[in-house]
Formats: C-alpha cells, structure tokens, sequence
C-alpha cells in the first residue's frame, strides 16, 4: 500500500501535514503525535519581527467551528531559526515554514533567512493585510498576487506555496495568478472572514470584531474551492478547511487535492492528524486500494 505522494517535487511518506497556526512548530503536540508519521508538519506564521497579535478577547467558538482573531502572533525570524528548525529536524518528515508579512518586503526577508535552511517547502500567507494597500489581503487582487509570487520565486530557495484567501469572488482567477507568478503548488483554503455578537453584552465576541472562522462549518465551501482550483492550474494543491477525519479528507483528495493539511480539529483532539493517516490506510485496506493517487481527483 502507497501513501505516498510528490508535493511540487518533495516526496512526503503520506499526503497530511498540519493546518498553519493550530500546531505551532510541532513542539507543544509531540507528546500526544508521533511526528515521524506526517507527511510534513506545517509551522506557525513567521514574520520578520516578533508580532504581539491582537488584542483579546481573540477566540470563540461558533456551530460547527471557531473564529479568530489572533493576529499571525509570532516570536520573529530570528526565534524561529534558533529553536523550532532544529526541534523539527530531529523527527523523519518535511518541514513546510509558513511565512507572513505587513509589506512585501517583510516576507522576502523571512524567505531570504530561510533561503540556506534546512527546509522542504515555503507557504506564503497572503491572506495578510496589505499596510501599503489600506488594509486589503495581498491575496484578494491577481495582479498584486501575480507580482508578489514572482518576487518570492526570485529569493526562495525551496519550493513556494501560495497560500490562498477564500475572501475573493473568484477563486480560481487569484490560484492562476500565482500559477503565472511561478508559485509550485497553491494551498487553501485559509480562513473565512466571520463576527459574532455578545447578546447580554451588546458587544462583539471579538475585540478585533472580525475573525477568520474554521472549522467543520467551512469544509463544503474548501471542497468546492479546491475543486474548482484543482481544475484551474496545472501545480499540485494542498487542501485544508474543516477536515476532522479520513472521511473528510479523502473528500478534498477526491477533489483534487495532492496533498491535505488538519487545522482546527487539532484544538479539540490533538491526535486529529495522525488519525487521519491511520483512517486513510484503513480506508485503502478497506477498498483494495494499492496507491493513494489512484484516488486524487477522482472525481471529475
């Protein structure tokens, strides 16, 4: 039996990695994951310099999910290569370091420090605010995201993945812009723009008023979208947004999906991830299935 896969020319042992930002560099999930059984573990956001997030309230839960307001908090570059690039080598997976930024600059910084490390993949979060373009995603308009893919590629010295915002009309317009822009695989998606109200309070759940919301609630909108992308570009896709489970997982891979990662249900189970590797073996034991790419984008 197959779980293998090539992810934008890394080979990964099975097709599941973490979620940015639910799995910090893998550290505080070591004790309940063994690592060694992920196809790769995706860290946190990093950012040129620390970043303090926002301010809290930042989390509440919804039906079916949860939204936040974190704010990409961070512990900067300079942390990041100190302790978490070595805690992670000590394990047999790849290593995905999602790199966020406030100006596009910030990010090819971060992408410059990676660029002599020992590292498999780049994931660029442009669903970050554009300071220079009043607060609007990087990844909202294709010509910006098209140019800011480009910039990337000139400085990376792995492969990039371009991290896509479901907060735009057309999805497949932005994932075939940073396809021109040179990206080699495109992942999503990120969180959907949500706000909750306090009843008894008469306030907003969250200081920030808006926060990303994750979680099982999402995942019809993520297979769509997936979908939609796996059908629109010719690099491989990493799909993520509400996966719980093996079941839920082989839908994004069905979908189209080379590779998937597990975000939010690692708060409510922190073994989530590997039961995902475990459901996907039974799934092809089950089903007499002898390699896990007969089933990507099966479904036409």
């Amino acid at each position: 039996m197959n779980l293998s896969v090539d992810f934008a020319g890394v080979s990964m042992k099975n097709p599941v990695t973490t979620a940015s930002g639910t799995f910090g560099s893998g550290a505080e999930y070591a004790e309940f994951v063994n690592l060694n059984c992920l196809g790769a573990v995706t860290t946190k956001g990093v950012a040129s310099v620390p970043w303090p997030g926002n301010p809290t309230p930042r989390i509440c839960e919804t039906y079916g999910g949860m939204l936040n307001a974190i704010g990409l908090q961070n512990p900067g570059i300079d942390l990041f290569l100190k302790r978490d690039i070595p805690f992670l080598k000590q394990y047999d997976t790849n290593i995905i370091v999602n790199v966020c930024g406030k100006t596009q600059e910030e990010y090819l910084e971060v992408v410059e420090r990676l660029a002599d490390q020992e590292i498999d993949l780049l994931e660029i979060n442009i669903s970050c605010p554009n300071v220079k373009a009043g607060g609007i995603a990087f990844g909202q308009n294709p010509k910006l995201v098209e140019k800011m893919t480009a910039r990337v590629k000139e400085k990376a010295k792995q492969p990039v993945i371009m991290k896509l915002s479901p907060n735009v009309t057309d999805i497949a317009e932005i994932a075939r812009a940073a396809e021109a822009g040179g990206a080699d695989a495109v992942s999503l998606i990120n969180t959907l723009t949500g706000m909750k109200i306090d009843i008894e309070k008469r306030k907003f759940a969250l200081a920030n008023k808006t926060g990303g919301m994750s979680g099982p609630a999402v995942k019809p909108v993520a297979v769509r979208m997936v979908y939609q992308v796996a059908h629109a570009v010719s690099i491989p896709v990493l799909g993520m947004g509400g996966i719980q489970n093996a079941e839920d997982a082989l839908e994004f891979i069905m979908a189209g999906a080379t590779m998937v990662a597990v975000g939010t249900a690692n708060f409510a189970n922190p073994t989530a991830v590997a039961d995902v590797v475990n459901g996907l073996e039974r799934f092809m034991r089950d089903h007499a299935i002898s390699d896990i790419r007969e089933l990507i984008g099966c479904v036409e």
